[in-house]
């Protein structure tokens, strides 16, 4: 009877005599779905119900294009406490740093930081100007300090680690990520918040010092986490380029320190009056 499409079902004493069994009563026929379930298979539908897995691509996701919000929205795409942990990490490094981030760079902390040293610089160096200044010479406050720090700060954050990414992707590493250098570079500017804050003083021997170990603290960051990607280059290729890091990093302490931290630098005058080597009175001429 199966080849007809029928099911028996057969009842069985609780004693197993089959030959006091009422065949009438006891035999039922069902109808079979064996040929349903069979042709629904052949229509392509997926003998298990499990769910796709998390890795499988989904259509519903939304695509994003480099015009839309959403496209820059997923670089800053994290919490506080993410942000928090990272920058711990850059101030006592223990692990690497791209570790750290756990494959989700962003862009949310190094913009706040670097916005962060931009005002402290220009606190900073006002307040070095201000000490400098003489009694006999009103105060005025220069923001052209704050466009120096901004310009300073930004450009660097931004432009350097892009030259780098492209200097890797030339010399043919793969390891290169230019989100991760912006990363990289923005973190490590951390350092330079307590430094400017601490930099005002009229001592000069401590202002060197606290540069100094600004400069060391952060380009250590930048060597330890960048020198995997270097290395993936030709030997000699990523010598310079860790010289070229090393070197364009000390650049950028001894402008901070030179720029508004010295009392006896172009910051340290107002526009139009003299400075410590002028007393004549003569103009002279600012770096803004």
């Amino acid at each position: 009877m199966s080849g007809s499409g029928y099911d028996a079902v057969v009842d069985v004493d609780d004693e197993g005599d089959l030959g006091h069994t009422d065949l009438q009563e006891d035999l039922e026929f069902h109808n079979s779905n064996f040929h349903e379930s069979a042709a629904g298979g052949r229509k392509g539908r997926p003998a298990s119900s499990l769910p796709p897995p998390v890795t499988a691509p989904s259509s519903s996701s939304p695509k994003r294009f480099l015009w839309t919000l959403s496209f820059y929205g997923q670089f800053f795409d994290v919490d506080t406490s993410a942000v928090l942990s990272r920058c711990w990490a850059a101030l006592f490094p223990r692990a690497n740093f791209l570790d750290v981030l756990e494959g989700n760079p962003d862009l949310y902390g190094p913009f706040w930081i670097a916005t962060t040293v931009v005002l402290i610089l220009f606190l900073g160096g006002t307040i070095s100007k201000y000490l400098a200044a003489t009694r006999s010479t009103p105060f005025a406050y220069d923001f052209r300090l704050l466009s120096g720090a901004a310009g300073l700060i930004y450009g660097y954050t931004l432009f350097i680690p892009m030259a780098l990414f492209l200097a890797l992707r030339y010399f043919g590493s793969e390891l290169a990520n230019l989100l991760e250098c912006w990363t990289l570079y923005g973190y490590a500017n951390l350092i330079w918040i307590p430094v400017a804050i601490i930099s005002w003083s009229p001592i000069e021997i401590l202002n060197w010092v606290f540069v100094g170990v600004g400069f060391g603290l952060s380009v250590a960051f930048l060597v330890r986490n960048m020198y995997p990607v270097l290395s993936a280059t030709d030997f000699q290729v990523s010598k310079v380029l860790l010289i070229l890091v090393v070197l364009l990093h000390a650049a950028l302490s001894l402008t901070i320190k030179i720029l508004f931290f010295a009392h006896g630098s172009p910051v340290a005058r107002a526009p139009g009056e003299g400075g410590p080597d002028n007393q004549t009175g003569e103009k002279t001429p600012s770096m803004f």
